[in-house]
């Protein structure tokens, strides 16, 4: 017991808990920040393993040089990815935004042709005219040139930081550690290196779990929709991919979306879609997901919904989408730091 408190409970001990506690009230003033440099963080863990074998390859290669190597590949595959998809699919978006409204009012009348709902106030909704008035509204926002312009450079400059961020996590892999050691006591320094490889390792493979989940459901809701001969299938197979990205909420107003956009093909094409969705939704989250995150991550599905909850409240949209990367950090910590110990 002794042993214990001398090494645990010293007064260097003592100040560096201190010290954490303020900095994670520092953190919770700054959350937003935090979220990008956490994110960054994760991206970054899934890119260092290139970096590393770039390196172990070819000797003559520097870390700076092969991190920006990787770092220029990867956002050159995400251009070549979405420049099909946007030419594909620009069309079809900018033809099914036109064509809403109607989609809307056909989705109307079907809703009041069933029995328990023809006597709501539903018939006094102009949902056409609701969408209608929206798109003006969100006409006149964009036009003005103040706001947009504001939101291009907003988006760049966070784009940007998010670049350089993720560069100098992988440039500087082993002066960040430095730093983060030097943080800890003698005594806790192994310990908190130990812990920092436990959740580089599981973070990092969450962006390609999610990578491969969502492009996985996003191709089988393509190929099923253009099956069923339903228009705007790869617009509809992107909102899918895309809303997914956002646990829980995410699919259930890809659903709603998809199903506008066909209540005017009847009731069995109605049907089949809904099917379609459910045995999507199934091989996503009893195959795909399972498999893939238990994995990459090796995290209940409980601790994940727990924290799709909590960071929905507390850290916006942003973190709803790292939801299962800040679980897994949380899991290495609270078994490294207290279920190791108890046991």
């Amino acid at each position: 017991m002794m042993n214990f408190f001398s090494k645990y409970v010293g007064i260097k001990n003592f100040i560096f808990l201190v010290l954490a506690i303020l900095f994670i009230i520092f953190m919770a003033q700054i959350k937003d920040i935090a979220i990008l440099f956490f994110a960054a963080f994760v991206i970054s863990c899934s890119l260092n393993p290139i970096v590393d074998k770039i390196c172990e390859k070819w000797n003559n290669v520097t870390r700076p040089a092969a991190s920006a190597l990787v770092l220029l590949g990867t956002l050159l595959i995400c251009f070549i990815f979405f420049i099909p998809v946007i030419i594909l699919g620009g069309q079809q978006i900018g033809s099914f935004i036109e064509t809403l409204p109607d989609r809307f009012e056909h989705a109307k009348t079907f809703l009041l042709s069933l029995p328990y709902v023809s006597h709501t106030n539903l018939d006094g909704i102009n949902l056409g005219e609701l969408v209608s008035s929206a798109s003006g509204f969100t006409s006149d926002i964009v036009s003005s040139s103040i706001m947009f312009s504001k939101g291009i450079a907003s988006f760049v400059i966070y784009f940007l930081a998010a670049c350089i961020i993720i560069y100098y996590f992988m440039a500087d892999k082993e002066t960040v550690r430095k730093g983060y050691l030097s943080l800890f006591p003698s005594g806790l320094k192994q310990k908190a290196d130990e812990i920092l490889d436990s959740i580089s390792q599981k973070v990092g493979g969450y962006v390609l779990a999610t990578v491969v989940t969502i492009v996985s459901l996003g191709l089988i809701m393509l190929a099923g929709l253009a099956l069923l001969g339903v228009d705007y299938a790869i617009v509809l197979g992107l909102i899918t991919a895309i809303f997914d990205l956002v646990p829980v909420i995410g699919p259930t107003v890809a659903l709603v979306i998809i199903l506008v956009a066909v209540c005017k093909m009847g009731v069995l094409k109605i049907v089949l879609t809904i099917l379609l969705f459910a045995i999507a939704q199934w091989a996503e989250n009893s195959l795909i997901r399972p498999y893939v995150f238990g994995k990459l991550l090796d995290i209940h599905p409980l601790i994940i919904y727990f924290f799709i909850l909590v960071t929905a409240q507390y850290l916006g949209i942003i973190g709803l989408i790292f939801a299962p990367a800040i679980a897994a950090t949380f899991c290495v910590l609270l078994e490294e730091l207290y279920i190791k110990n108890v046991n």
